[in-house]
């Protein structure tokens, strides 16, 4: 019996959208005010789906205490109150979007999920502008 379980959590970040091999006039254009020199930063709401089959022992699909503990080391401790250019590894040189940041924190906590779990990321940047990954 396939079930869905979902994990919310918050965390605060400030990022600059940037392609370095661009000019500045292409940034502007392309980032608008997202490409700021000086960074600006979101206020991200990550919503964790875990898939699969539930536990005949626990009636588990995963243990919350363990995802909930498994998001806060993986993502949360990691990204809150960071600038996500500077001060995390994954964005040294990746443009940390919201395409992106949804990406990497999938990466992030998949490679610690029982294979046989799948896993989707929603990650709103805004209220109105959210993104899923994978889709």
């Amino acid at each position: 019996m396939k079930t869905a379980v979902y994990r919310k959590a918050r965390f605060n970040a400030a990022h600059r959208l940037y392609n370095p091999s661009w000019s500045d006039e292409k940034n502007d254009e392309v980032f608008g005010n997202c490409n700021n020199p000086n960074y600006h930063g979101h206020n991200y709401d990550l919503v964790v789906k875990v898939t699969g089959e539930v536990d005949p022992e626990t009636g588990y699909v995963i243990d919350m205490k363990v995802l909930k503990a498994l998001i806060a080391e993986q993502i949360t401790d990691r990204f809150d109150h960071k600038n996500l250019n500077l001060d995390v590894e994954e964005f040294q040189s990746l443009n940390p979007t919201a395409e992106n940041i949804a990406r990497i924190c999938w990466e992030k906590l998949n490679n610690h999920l029982d294979p046989s779990l799948e896993l989707q990321i929603r990650l709103y940047e805004t209220e109105r502008n959210f993104v899923e990954y994978p889709a």
